[in-house]
């Protein structure tokens, strides 16, 4: 694994969004793997910024998220969907077809882990896989205890993690209970992983994920296994490695 170190959460956005541009540079048809939460948040204004300036063109790129809440359409305000155009898609180029998201609407969780699963593989797997952490240690919604083997499947939200996405809702009561995400195993199936981290409260996180033993109590870990994984992060986040 790769480490970068930034200053700060601004450094860490601009260092982030550099290794997404060179890959979009790269490759202008690449398959882009996008995470949402506040970790991510900055390094897509980095982008819309220098897309605006003409440095970049996501004309020919396509997309996949690692998660979607379920059992809320896409157009709800805080469904990963609409994180997605507000903060990215609706500020660049992208073709709105080239857009994948899981159904949060499908009843069926096997039959929707299948079919995004399907998706990823008719692209040709991703080119480039964006990952946050949570406090926890999980990526995508991967809670602790989570088998590595796993492809796009159903999840129930733990406290914790509910209890970090209620700032995003009206009352906690609001945050849905389960999300639908992509499993360990299609996020080390991606060819390059690109992890970020900001703040102190991930710096426990990133010391058992980057230095500890890999396992499924530490979802993160697992990319230590990964033979192209950069970590960015800001000096807090780091503080502990």
């Amino acid at each position: 694994m790769k480490i970068i170190r930034a200053k700060d959460y601004q450094d860490m956005s601009r260092k982030a969004a550099n290794i997404i541009s060179a890959q979009v540079i790269m490759k202008p048809h690449c398959i882009l793997g996008l995470a949402t939460g506040g970790t991510p948040v900055g390094t897509y204004q980095q982008l819309v910024e220098w897309y605006n300036k003409g440095d970049l063109d996501f004309s020919e790129v396509t997309t996949v998220n690692l998660d979607e809440y379920r059992g809320i359409a896409k157009e709800h305000p805080q469904s990963y969907w609409s994180f997605m155009f507000q903060n990215l898609f609706n500020h660049v180029n992208i073709n709105p077809s080239n857009v994948y998201l899981p159904d949060g609407t499908n009843p069926d969780s096997a039959a929707e882990g299948a079919r995004y699963d399907a998706i990823i593989q008719h692209l040709g797997g991703v080119d480039l896989q964006l990952l946050g952490i949570g406090n926890n240690g999980h990526i995508g919604f991967n809670e602790p205890g989570v088998a590595f083997e796993l492809g796009t499947h159903c999840v129930d939200l733990l406290e914790s993690t509910i209890e970090a996405n209620k700032r995003f809702f009206e009352k906690k009561e609001d945050v849905p209970k389960q999300a639908y995400t992509m499993g360990i195993k299609t996020i080390m199936q991606a060819r390059k992983v690109l992890l970020v981290a900001s703040g102190a409260a991930k710096a426990e996180a990133i010391k058992a994920a980057c230095f500890g033993p890999v396992t499924p109590q530490v979802p993160g870990s697992i990319l230590q296994m990964h033979p192209d994984c950069t970590l960015v992060g800001d000096a807090e986040a780091l503080s502990l490695i």
